[in-house]
């Protein structure tokens, strides 16, 4: 896939950058050379191999999953303009 003037022109637009008529050429070059690179990407083969969700192994830090704070609905809901039953309430917004 290449980049022609045209597409320079309305992505610089899309993207709301000023792009001046001798600027088209260099962008179009760089845009089409990070074209190829990402074509290039698309040839490797990567069948087999783990996805990752970051450059370094790692294992995620678990904790225990159990209430350390609470108990005090009272507590909670006291600045509340209406409440019931410990539970905020709010206008109706949909009908």
């Amino acid at each position: 896939m290449s980049v022609d003037a045209a597409t320079v022109k309305r992505i610089g637009r899309l993207a709301r950058i000023r792009i001046e008529e001798g600027e088209v050429e260099t962008y179009q070059n760089e845009l089409n050379t990070i074209l190829g690179f990402v074509e290039q990407l698309g040839e490797v083969d990567v069948s087999g191999i783990e996805p990752m969700t970051s450059v370094m192994p790692m294992q995620l830090r678990r904790r225990e999953d159990k209430v350390t704070d609470g108990g005090y609905p009272e507590k909670i809901v006291a600045n509340a303009p209406l409440t019931e039953d410990n539970f905020f309430m709010v206008p109706k917004v949909v009908e």
